[in-house]
């Protein structure tokens, strides 16, 4: 079992930055690939990006690239979305998730979070 705790998340004008936390307990944390989910009122839940275990495979959604980047510490047990150049359409719940295997876009994660919003004004 694993558990996830989402921070970092509020308010913040276009153009601005935050970084979101998700911070994992239980099983070991380095074990597991991580990924980062938003869902906007009305509208499906989309992967905007995840991380392997080791870092070496990353995805970023073509919404996000050159905005947002997926990192991990796992001596932290933490991995991070850091967003940039936020704008009023990144306003969602994020969401992280972690599974055993490498699960990029899809959302077949074992493990999820309760999620952080993240609201951009204009």
């Amino acid at each position: 079992q694993v558990q996830l705790v989402e921070s970092g998340g509020g308010l913040v004008q276009a153009g601005g930055s935050l970084r979101l936390s998700c911070a994992a307990s239980g099983r070991t944390f380095g074990n597991y690939a991580m990924g980062w989910f938003r869902q906007a009122p009305g509208k499906e839940r989309e992967c905007v990006a995840a991380i392997s275990w080791g870092g070496g495979r990353r995805y970023l959604a073509d919404s996000v690239k050159g905005r947002f980047t997926i990192s991990r510490d796992n001596a932290k047990n933490t991995v991070y979305l850091q967003m940039n150049s936020l704008k009023p359409e990144d306003t969602a719940v994020y969401y992280c998730a972690a599974d055993p295997v490498y699960r990029g876009n899809t959302g077949e994660y074992a493990y999820w979070g309760q999620g952080a919003q993240v609201t951009v004004s204009s």
